[in-house]
């Protein structure tokens, strides 16, 4: 009879060591590639081979060089989105108004190096990347809770006031 609680009593803390194993937050936050395959975005198929008109005019090959089937993503994306490549230094002529009325206050060179390592001083200070090192769990959600918004709040609050919140979800009965 004994054992026969015994065997009772492993199941259940086993149910339970595998329940605590679950989790319902988002995957998202997680990139890392689940198998052994290949990264299929990492993969950029070359451009097609083509002859140019004049072969005098091709330049010398150089070692470690570019060449002219070389895959550009980064370019290719400009000229499909309607730009053109080599030439999005600087702010357009048609934004510097908009760049002035942002920086009205002032601007930060170096904002998005300096926030980066804020965060990860504040991810540190809060133990979320030794969870993440140690065993793999995703912290990033637990590290941010105290620092996120209660969207439904905020939304309630907003109707309170009067404002028109035409993209959000309708009231439930009784807001």
């Amino acid at each position: 009879m004994q054992a026969k609680q015994g065997v009772w009593a492993f199941a259940g803390l086993a149910m339970l060591a595998l329940a605590a194993c679950s989790s319902d937050e988002p995957r998202l936050m997680n990139l890392r590639a689940s198998g052994n395959g290949p990264d299929e975005f990492a993969i950029v198929p070359p451009k097609p081979l083509e002859t140019p008109e004049d072969l005098t005019a091709l330049p010398e090959p150089t070692l470690g060089g570019s060449n002219r089937t070389d895959p550009t993503p980064e370019a290719d994306a400009i000229v499909a989105l309607g730009g053109r490549p080599g030439t999005a230094t600087g702010v357009p002529a048609g934004d510097g108004a908009l760049v002035n009325a942002a920086s009205r206050n002032g601007r930060t060179d170096g904002v998005r190096e300096d926030l980066a390592a804020a965060d990860l001083q504040y991810r540190r200070d809060n133990n979320g990347r030794v969870l993440e090192r140690l065993f793999g769990v995703n912290s990033y959600f637990r590290s941010y809770r105290p620092q996120s918004l209660d969207q439904q709040a905020e939304l309630q609050r907003w109707r309170r006031a009067g404002a028109r919140t035409v993209s959000a979800p309708p009231a439930q009965k009784g807001e």
